[in-house]
């Protein structure tokens, strides 16, 4: 009996937690803001072309959006989004929110967020200064790859067509040689792959990760490539072909 009053106290609360935030979104305004371009970095600063989005009520009809006392648009339709360019105003900190009006008569506030806009030239510095270290790291690391090799004289690895790799952090086939390699720790993550130098041809590029079914098909592929175009038999050879088949034509 213990073990069943428990239960169903048990499942009242998972109800309740479920049903509260739900009741508190009910009668709150909630505004976030995203970047569609530009600058939107540390410490508030944020230049360029950003949007008002808001979560508020079921019966929400209509949303202002402020920048300090200057309403600067508003929108009746779900899900009441708008996009504001920060040249657009004023240099400096602000206040921004929005004000939503429900179908039975209420007007809610949103929370308020407090940037500061910053001119294009000022983003692109801080923006620079964020990009930079990471491209001294990449090309520093293609440099380190490249040298290496020269200095030790190292050549580039030396391994039969078709012969199985083992491929624990992953795995890419080189665009310009097409051979399948492994990742190493050091490969660089990019936005569409990896940014790593092949162990075979020693050229450098983005390689995007392969499932291990197309890195067995490269493995594969290796080996026939290897076998070469099957040689074409030579003018004499052909013409001792036709003397012989013409042998048999009359019987």
């Amino acid at each position: 009996m213990k073990k069943i009053r428990l239960a169903f106290l048990l499942a009242v609360l998972a109800g309740v937690i479920t049903v509260l935030p739900v009741l508190a979104q009910e009668g709150t305004l909630t505004l976030s803001l995203s970047r569609d371009w530009g600058y939107g970095g540390f410490g508030g600063d944020i230049q360029g072309t950003f949007s008002f989005h808001v979560r508020g009520p079921s019966n929400l009809v209509r949303v202002e959006y402020y920048i300090d006392e200057l309403k600067i648009g508003e929108d009746t339709t779900a899900p009441f989004d708008l996009q504001f360019v920060t040249d657009n105003y004023p240099l400096g900190a602000h206040e921004l929110y929005a004000l939503g009006y429900t179908d039975d008569g209420k007007i809610l506030r949103s929370n308020s967020s407090h940037p500061t806009f910053v001119s294009a030239s000022e983003g692109g510095a801080v923006a620079l200064k964020i990009v930079a270290p990471m491209l001294v790291l990449v090309f520093g690391a293609m440099i380190l790859s490249a040298v290496i090799p020269l200095l030790t004289g190292r050549k580039p690895a030396a391994l039969a067509a078709g012969t199985p790799r083992q491929y624990t952090l992953g795995g890419g086939v080189c665009p310009k040689c097409s051979r399948p390699f492994a990742f190493h720790l050091l490969s660089l993550n990019m936005l569409t792959g990896k940014l790593t130098r092949c162990p075979y041809c020693g050229r450098w590029s983005i390689v995007r990760r392969a499932s291990v079914q197309e890195l067995r098909s490269a493995e594969q592929a290796e080996i026939e490539a290897a076998k070469g175009p099957i040689p074409e038999a030579s003018k004499e050879e052909k013409l001792r072909k036709e003397l012989e088949d013409s042998k048999f034509q009359g019987l």
